[in-house]
């Protein structure tokens, strides 16, 4: 073919349509400069801007897809003023975070899914987005970034309390069940069937877990509380309710070192801030995240970090274990690991992402006090300052290491079975539990023979991983069971221990006990103690026999905890056991076993079996607010919630005057309290509402007519113009004590 020159107005022409259609697939890769000047983080580490406004407004939480990218939940809504009354607005979204031009900032984002009311959680799960908008849990199928079918999970999930005192969380364990915080329910799909199971009440804001497990969370007042055991371990009997390894507080240290004066709800307090303004101790802690990433020093692995939005920073804290036992102790003493000047700064929840880093979700607001608590004194001040005008921004953040690169995420759909299992010994605990799931939700029966030779290697978290990607391909026989019990990997036999006391054959599960018992192991014994109490129940033991074992490590370990274990598992066998002629039962285990059969006999069921609603009256309204204000803390039952706060129902406090009820009401209570004769202690004290301008009042006094006709005899004698009297009769401190509020009531 002969070469044919483009004339020079050709070559024009050319030029000018090449930079049109150049100009026209040009993306907009614009990023907003955010400055991190006041920001003050522990030597080693940088912290970044990933996405801010305007990609993103009010994140709550957030959720990496197999692809590495950022989902978020904007909870738009939250006290937008400082009334709050915008919350009902339907203009919550969940959106896709997305970082085009490579450079590990987001430069564009798109909604998934929009006209929210206060959504609060979500979790890539099945394959689909699991997310939680009051009061429904949903599962929505995800079809190239777009919402497919949808199905409603449970429609009572966060049926409960006002938008600081929801559930939340839906964070997938180890053990392939779904958990959250300020709940007692668990999730799971198995067959394309939802389940749902109760479980331990545990936390407020956030929730997360180590690499065994055990989860951890948190309160308001208390930064850091976990369990000492696996979840459910203690709660499988619906007849008792365990005293010991739940809701445990890990340190009683709850100090703060923020970086200038604090504006937080109750700083009048004598003791809240010190004589600078700047606050003592938490009050506002939530988003805890156990580092499992692999990309901060090793120092820094499964220790706790805590927000403490109140005051602008993030805490660290060390976990410690001893046995079954966990504590913590903050990592330092006069100073935090980040901390900032900036007081939009709002960190509400901590991720760990498949790089391996930390990423921090920043609320970036002025307002982070729900308008049912706030007292006047923070309203007054939080106008003074202009902070309610602080709106319509949010941030991610993250936190890595200087001293390694950040991972390198590769694509999870492509890889082949071994090459999945390959991942289950990744460095990043983010990359191992989602190679589990996505083995599991592939169904890959083709990876059952690499998962099984993975168990008999020494990798102790790998092997705890391959063992639950097998449980959740249905593909562990009593073989495999008793072989993971044997492991010389402890926490792989303590989770193998929970499964398998009805596999096997006698012989084998007999020469398996007494092997896990000459090891002498204070978590395998607890554990066996466990398996003990089930084998009994389901009858597949000799009972002589088995007690007899459980004797033996009972008397070895003489603690609560070891006593619960054994009366959690035993359940409808507890009469057997104590009716057994040649056992001699231990006194403290004895009278918790009587107990048990006490309530079964009433059918009197540890609350979180018990799937009771609120008792209903004709003030309905009293009701609602009961719900919306109170049962967060004392319970839908009305029987309090460990940690945090005393029953209500059939307490002498709602028995009693009413003057003294509306007062409690009215200016809140701090401990010690004693109700029905029972000593009280909590970190937190219970506020009081005659600040909150929304209640009324008619409302206060519906709330006492409720309080009284549901968990006293009969409805009290309160009105409303008693409630206008009360309202200034108010405590010395911020807060009644026991006594100060005893001798007002008597003199009013």
């Amino acid at each position: 073919m002969q070469n044919q020159s483009i004339g020079p107005g050709a070559k024009t022409i050319l030029g000018l349509l090449t930079c049109i259609l150049f100009s026209a697939c040009q993306t907009d890769y614009e990023e907003p400069v955010v400055s991190l000047e006041d920001y003050v983080v522990e030597p080693g580490f940088k912290l970044e801007v990933i996405a801010s406004e305007p990609f993103l407004e009010a994140p709550v939480a957030i959720d990496f897809d197999n692809q590495g990218r950022i989902w978020t939940v904007e909870m738009r809504g939250y006290m937008q003023t400082l009334t709050g009354e915008s919350e009902s607005m339907p203009n919550g979204v969940i959106s896709i975070l997305e970082d085009k031009d490579g450079d590990g900032k987001v430069d564009h984002s798109k909604v998934f899914l929009d006209s929210l009311v206060l959504p609060r959680a979500i979790a890539h799960v099945y394959g689909g987005l699991l997310y939680a908008e009051p009061p429904n849990l949903w599962f929505v199928e995800i079809e190239n970034d777009k919402p497919g079918d949808l199905v409603l999970v449970d429609s009572l999930y966060a049926d409960e309390g006002n938008v600081e005192h929801q559930p939340n969380g839906l964070m997938m364990n180890i053990d392939n069940w779904i958990y959250n915080a300020r709940s007692h329910f668990r999730y799971k799909r198995e067959n394309g069937v939802w389940l749902k199971e109760p479980t331990a009440f545990r936390g407020q804001w956030g929730i997360t877990k180590d690499n065994f497990g055990r989860l951890y969370y948190n309160n308001n007042s208390t930064q850091i509380m976990g369990d000492y055991v696996l979840p459910n371990v203690l709660t499988r009997n619906q007849y008792y309710e365990p005293k010991d390894g739940l809701g445990k507080v890990l340190t009683r240290n709850q100090r703060v070192y923020p970086l200038h004066a604090t504006l937080v709800n109750r700083g009048y307090e004598p003791g809240v801030l010190d004589q600078d303004s700047v606050l003592r101790n938490v009050t506002s802690s939530c988003g805890p995240l156990v580092y499992r990433g692999g990309q901060f020093p090793l120092d820094y692995t499964e220790n706790a970090f805590v927000c403490a939005p109140e005051a602008n920073l993030i805490k660290r804290n060390l976990l410690m274990f001893d046995g079954p036992i966990t504590t913590a102790k903050q990592a330092y003493d006069d100073r935090e690991f980040i901390a900032s000047t900036d007081e939009g700064f709002r960190p509400v929840n901590l991720s760990s992402g498949p790089d391996g880093g930390m990423y921090v979700v920043d609320m970036h607001r002025g307002i982070i006090q729900h308008g049912a608590y706030m007292t006047s004194y923070l309203r007054e001040r939080l106008a003074a300052a202009g902070m309610d005008k602080m709106v319509g921004m949010g941030r991610i953040l993250r936190v890595k290491s200087t001293d390694k690169a950040l991972n390198t995420i590769s694509g999870f759909e492509s890889k082949s079975a071994e090459g999945m299992v390959d991942l289950l010994s990744h460095k990043n605990g983010w990359v191992r539990d989602r190679a589990q799931q996505l083995i599991i939700q592939h169904g890959q029966k083709e990876a059952i023979p690499h998962l099984q030779a993975l168990l008999e290697k020494a990798e102790p978290l790998a092997s705890m991983h391959a063992f639950y990607a097998l449980e959740g391909l249905d593909a562990i026989d009593s073989g495999v069971l008793i072989k993971a019990a044997r492991s010389n990997n402890v926490n792989l036999a303590a989770h193998a221990l929970q499964m398998a006391y009805n596999r096997g054959n006698q012989n084998e599960q007999i020469d398996m006990i007494k092997e896990v018992m000459a090891r002498d192991n204070a978590i395998l014994d607890l554990y066996l103690l466990s398996y003990l109490g089930q084998s009994i129940t389901a009858g597949y033991a000799d009972l002589s026999t088995y007690a007899g074992y459980a004797d033996e490590i009972l008397r070895r370990n003489p603690s609560a905890l070891y006593e619960d274990a054994f009366a959690s598992a035993l359940t409808d066998a507890a009469g057997a056991f104590l009716r057994l002629a040649d056992h001699k039962v231990q006194p403290d285990l004895k009278t918790k076993l009587e107990g048990v059969v006490a309530d079964q006999n009433d059918n009197k069921k540890f609350w979180i079996y018990a799937q009771e609603s609120l008792p209903l009256d004709d003030r309905t309204h009293g009701l609602q607010l009961y719900r919306e204000t109170c049962s967060a803390c004392h319970g839908g039952s009305g029987r309090g919630i460990e940690g945090l706060a005393p029953p209500l129902d059939n307490s002498d406090w709602i028995k009693g005057p009413v003057e003294r009820l509306a007062l409690v009401l009215l200016h809140g209570l701090k401990g010690p309290v004693d109700v029905n004769g029972k000593g009280y202690e909590f970190n937190a004290q219970m506020p009081g509402i005659a600040s909150n301008p929304d209640f009324s009042d008619q409302d206060i006094t519906d709330l006492i007519t409720y309080l009284s006709n549901a968990f006293g005899t009969s409805s009290r004698g309160a009105n409303a113009d008693m409630i206008k009297k009360l309202r200034k009769v108010t405590p010395k401190d911020g807060a009644f004590t026991q006594e100060e509020v005893n001798d007002v009531a008597n003199e009013n």
